[in-house]
């Protein structure tokens, strides 16, 4: 992954008190429940899906334009973001017209995740995962359980998400398509969207 001013070009691109979002604030990162991940979607100027894990004080971040799947035989284009404060996990909302990224966002999935990556049967550094662009972790989330790989193509921002072989994989499950409530909320992007209007 690119290395970055971690938060840098997030507050860069937003107003926080314009857009309702968390201001760029890196955390300290909390290893006693593990770290987080997030999956948000988001009806930007194109549906996509947000995929964001905790490391090193932030939610590192890729936009998959067809979300997750189980299968797999599927590999999903992951498009590198920018880092995201770590409370932008729990964040669900509206970001109004005239923002960057305008529009819905629901947090479709959450949960914690386990580093997996092994070599010679020793656990390597998330740190060295990023740097030789493959991660392997396992997500234990409301809606997606089991291990997944990220690993980076020939162009640095561009990596594929996909579905490891274990017993959570599953060609006919299409979560995407079948599970359209919020892990936080309860509430459809409709509802989101109408609750933001009533505030």
């Amino acid at each position: 992954m690119p290395k970055q001013k971690k938060l840098s070009d997030y507050s860069a691109r937003r107003n926080s008190k314009n857009s309702g979002e968390p201001a760029a604030k890196r955390a300290k990162t909390k290893t006693y429940r593990g770290p987080k991940f997030v999956i948000q979607k988001h009806a930007a100027s194109h549906l996509h899906y947000d995929f964001r894990i905790e490391h090193d004080g932030v939610l590192k971040s890729w936009a998959v334009p067809k979300g997750p799947s189980m299968n797999p035989s599927d590999k999903r284009l992951a498009i590198v973001t920018d880092d995201h404060p770590m409370a932008y996990a729990t964040f669900e909302g509206v970001i109004p017209e005239g923002n960057y990224g305008a529009g819905t966002v629901m947090v479709w999935d959450r949960g914690t995740y386990k580093n997996i990556k092994k070599k010679d049967g020793k656990r390597i550094d998330m740190d060295d995962c990023f740097d030789h662009g493959t991660i392997e972790i396992f997500l234990y989330g409301a809606k997606l359980q089991g291990a997944f790989a990220l690993i980076r193509t020939q162009k640095d921002n561009q990596w594929l998400l996909i579905k490891m072989n274990d017993e959570h994989a599953d060609r006919r499950r299409n979560p995407v398509k079948t599970e359209n409530k919020s892990a936080l909320t309860g509430r459809t992007m409709v509802q989101i969207k109408k609750d933001a209007r009533n505030e």
